[in-house]
């Protein structure tokens, strides 16, 4: 997409994403078939994990803001749960490194100076 070169931690951030989003999806599949309405939330939710890391590794700006507030929705689910302290933690660590100097150069993309 750019010349510029995707920063390891983009790299590493998408690959997670695209991971757990394809074993979410698999593991949760059979909730389709027990509770279809739930389970077609939960299976959408994994498939936009698959979409942001998949769209992270080309570049598109819109796919770390929508990881990022996806990782914050499931911080605000987690509210309710004994490792809520874990997911901050994660979505701590995520924002860190997908707002970090490099990576917010890698996506904004290659800039045309006037010359």
């Amino acid at each position: 997409m750019h010349g510029i070169k995707r920063p390891l931690s983009v790299k590493i951030l998408a690959g997670v994403y695209i991971g757990v989003g394809t074993i979410g999806f698999a593991y949760h599949f059979n909730e389709l078939l027990v509770s279809p309405f739930d389970g077609i939330w939960v299976e959408l939710t994994e498939l936009l994990a698959i979409l942001c890391g998949a769209f992270m590794l080309r570049g598109h700006n819109w796919a770390r803001w929508v990881a990022l507030t996806w990782m914050a929705f499931h911080v605000i689910l987690s509210a309710l749960h004994t490792f809520r302290e874990f997911h901050a933690l994660f979505f701590a660590v995520i924002a860190w490194f997908l707002l970090s100097p490099g990576s917010a150069r890698y996506f904004r993309g290659a800039r045309i100076e006037p010359t």
